[in-house]
C-alpha cells in the first residue's frame, strides 16, 4: 500500500509540495509544508498526531 502524495499543504494550501519535496505527514496521510508542521508544534491539527518528515517518492523515469 502506497501512502497518498498529497500536493498541497493543508494549512496554508499554497505551498506546492512535489513528490520529492520535503514535507510533514502524520499516520493518516495529513501532509504539511516544512514551515508549517514547525508553527504548530510538528502535532497534527486534525487528529492530534506527531508530523514526521515523508519519505520523498522518485518520479518514474
Amino acid at each position: 500500500m502506497a501512502l497518498e502524495m498529497r500536493d498541497r499543504c493543508e494549512r496554508c494550501t499554497t505551498a506546492a509540495l512535489p513528490h520529492d519535496a520535503p514535507a510533514l505527514i502524520c499516520s493518516y496521510e495529513c501532509t504539511f509544508c516544512v514551515p508549517c508542521g514547525k508553527a504548530m508544534s510538528t502535532v497534527c491539527p486534525n487528529c492530534g498526531g506527531e508530523l514526521v518528515a515523508r519519505p520523498r517518492r522518485a518520479l518514474p523515469a
